[in-house]
């Protein structure tokens, strides 16, 4: 077996893995449920090569991405649900019924055209798979996978509210809900009811993600930032604290807040 630039070849190796026959072992004894996790690591390498514009990475995070839904396939195939074939007839057929601008006769002058033609089109798709279901009637909020981040879910659901006018009017309005929200956090912390601590902070990072969507930022991006940025401050307290001799669980608040407006102040200036 030899590395190859055709898919085909992927397809095979993955198959050979699960050979019972000479296969691997570890490759033979997963399900879907034990490489789900993998799939969603996977993705987030992809992501955090695009953000780093590290294009080596990305090539490599891209081909262990691309080993994913082989990987599930083969194990379909294996139960008769479907094979790769499958999957890849599904996603060409939806891609050319999602853009009749490009492959039919319909016209879409601009990418917003393109894009409200695109969400018609997944409502009736929705519809469609509701019928079949027989699930009733659909929902705008149907197909929001349970699985997303919180964040970037809460940020999802508030959208599709959004398309049916269900929607604050402006930024200032959601402000307001943030601050509403807030006091209310503070009371239930308050009161020492755990309970409503824990339903009220919700109710508050929920209102942040629609905020966020109402400023146009990504909520999830902006906290994966904010992340980021508190690891690098906090690896300068650190450092700060080994320069001084100070072990820094014992160097306290006053001194190690000292060293994280330090580098505030170098983030400010640079």
């Amino acid at each position: 077996m030899q590395p190859s630039r055709d898919i085909s070849r992927l397809i095979d190796i993955m198959a050979a893995l699960r050979n019972p026959v000479g296969g691997c072992p570890w490759d033979l004894v997963q399900d879907f449920s034990t490489i789900r996790h993998y799939t969603i690591e996977e993705a987030y390498e992809v992501a955090d090569a695009i953000e780093r514009q590290d294009f080596a990475d990305l090539r490599e995070e891209l081909g262990d991405l691309l080993l994913q839904p082989i990987y599930h396939a083969q194990m379909a195939s294996e139960a008769g649900h479907f094979d790769i074939g499958d999957v890849i007839y599904a996603i060409t057929d939806k891609l050319i019924r999602r853009h009749p601008h490009v492959f039919g006769a319909l016209e879409a002058n601009d990418a917003d055209a393109a894009q409200s033609r695109w969400e018609a089109i997944k409502v009736e798709e929705r519809a469609a798979k509701a019928a079949r279901k027989g699930d009733g009637l659909p929902s705008v909020l149907d197909d929001v996978a349970n699985t997303l981040p919180a964040l970037a879910r809460a940020e999802k659901l508030t959208r599709r509210a959004a398309r049916v006018g269900f929607d604050w009017p402006d930024l200032a309005a959601v402000n307001a809900k943030v601050s509403e929200e807030l006091s209310e956090v503070m009371d239930a912390a308050a009161s020492g009811n755990e309970a409503a601590t824990h339903e009220e902070i919700g109710d508050l990072l929920f209102a942040v993600a629609n905020l966020a969507r109402h400023a146009g930022v990504d909520a999830e991006a902006a906290l994966r930032d904010a992340n980021q940025k508190f690891t690098r401050r906090f690896y300068h307290v650190e450092a700060r604290a080994r320069e001084d001799g100070v072990a820094v669980e014992a160097a306290g608040l006053e001194r190690l807040d000292g060293y994280w407006n330090e580098i505030r102040a170098a983030d400010k200036t640079s």
